[in-house]
């Protein structure tokens, strides 16, 4: 296990080991392994997300309609994620990861049966029973995700923070690309329960994976203050730290429409409902681009400014949609958009890690988990809301604003780092702040 990084504690020799760079991590035997099966995973999602839309919006012919699907499946890591993140720093991070995909599993799976019992998607009567098997998948989300992130750390070497949260976006990147694509590919050939039924089995694999790994655990300190309210006042001490969550709630609010918007989007450039999973795929290939070029970025250019120039291109992405007459001028503008996504999400990802402590870290990335993924039910409600009463345009602008005004946030530097303690960590993680102490290592490519 060594090998990989994973087991150090200051002072043996793989802590001296040089940090790997971005490729050599993505074939890593435990940290590779651990996001291939990610990705897969997070593929599923989408097939799962783009098939979920189409027919609540086949359905109801209702934009609002098509949030409240969205609202069903992120509301609940509201209310969950702050107690899963307790849970996770309390020890079986592994385990939770496992019961998420169960439990986003049997979502799935429940729609692929209940379309089937109905008949095909025209006997269904209502999109209540999606709304309800999507509060299913919520909850696997909200079980899952915050020990997902908290493990991360645990897997690395000093000096590979920054790599290891680039990574963290390969999921999304892929996902984004060939999941809402594929979604509608299988649609066209099959059926929407073969496509639920496909992204439940996804689910399962990566439980799999995640039990065959044995990822490592992290042990409590005795006398360690385990709630949500004690890592909520580390958090309101750090002023910093509180703009990066705000930084990464504006990458959750402005990729959501990317999602919500765009049936009614292609109902209004005249294409048919095929064009959906083209448009959310477009945004996909951008976030790839912007994978490749975070590791040069991040060599030249500071991480915060890394951060902030990506919010800046989720907003310029969504004004260059709303503006665009044509689907070429959309793609372009999903494409820009999903170039930002990866810079932002990596670029305040990384630093939201380096300033969390490890005794501290699955509870302040549950926070994380809420802000990015929480932010998205109120951004489905609200740009469904003006793209029925305003116009879908507005909404595309309306959002851009409000990313714009978040990338001014998170380029102020103003605020003192962090400081850092090395937290009590059982053999199988890293010593806390070795990320940050090692930042200017993490140049590799």
């Amino acid at each position: 296990m060594s090998a990989q990084g994973v087991g150090t504690t200051r002072g043996d020799p793989v802590c001296q080991l040089a940090p790997r760079g971005l490729y050599r991590l993505l074939f890593d035997r435990v940290l590779g392994s651990f996001f291939w099966g990610k990705t897969l995973s997070s593929i599923g999602i989408w097939i799962h997300n783009v098939v979920a839309v189409t027919v609540a919006f086949q359905i109801t012919n209702s934009t609002l309609v098509v949030g409240l699907v969205s609202i069903a499946q992120f509301g609940p890591q509201i209310v969950l994620a702050p107690l899963s993140g307790k849970w996770a720093d309390r020890g079986n991070a592994p385990l939770q990861i496992i019961l998420g995909r169960v439990v986003t599993a049997l979502g799935s799976a429940g729609m692929a049966t209940a379309i089937w019992l109905a008949g095909g998607v025209s006997g269904l009567d209502s999109a209540v029973s999606l709304i309800a098997l999507s509060v299913v998948v919520g909850v696997g989300f909200a079980l899952g995700g915050p020990a997902m992130q908290s493990v991360v750390p645990l897997m690395i070497r000093p000096g590979e923070m920054a790599a290891a949260m680039t990574l963290n976006s390969v999921p999304m990147t892929l996902s984004r690309a060939v999941g809402p694509a594929l979604g509608v590919l299988i649609v066209a050939r099959f059926d929407a329960v073969v496509a639920f039924a496909i992204a439940a089995a996804t689910q399962v694999f990566y439980a799999v994976i995640v039990l065959v790994l044995r990822l490592p655990r992290r042990s409590v300190a005795v006398g360690a203050d385990s709630s949500v309210r004690g890592a909520w006042r580390y958090v309101r001490k750090d002023s910093r730290l509180l703009v990066l969550l705000l930084g990464i709630a504006a990458v959750g609010f402005g990729v959501e429409p990317t999602m919500t918007l765009v049936p009614a989007l292609a109902d209004d450039l005249g294409g048919q409902s095929g064009l959906v999973g083209w448009l959310v795929s477009a945004f996909g290939v951008g976030s790839g681009i912007g994978f490749l070029l975070f590791t040069p970025l991040d060599r030249r250019l500071k991480i915060e400014t890394v951060g902030a120039i990506g919010l800046l291109s989720i907003a310029a992405g969504l004004v260059g949609v709303a503006i665009s007459p044509t689907p070429a001028g959309a793609f372009a503008g999903f494409m820009v958009a999903g170039l930002g996504m990866t810079l932002a999400f990596s670029g305040v990802t990384t630093q939201i890690q380096e300033r969390t402590p490890e005794e501290f870290r699955g509870r302040i990335m549950a926070l994380w988990f809420v802000a990015f993924l929480g932010a998205r039910p109120f951004a489905a409600a609200l740009t469904g809301y003006l793209a029925d009463v305003v116009s879908v345009d507005a909404a595309f602008v309306i959002t851009a604003a409000a990313v714009f005004v978040a990338a001014i946030l998170v380029a102020d530097r103003r605020a003192e780092p962090a400081t850092a303690t090395v937290p009590a960590v059982q053999v199988g993680s890293q010593p806390k702040g070795a990320g940050t102490a090692a930042r200017s290592g993490d140049r590799s490519g």
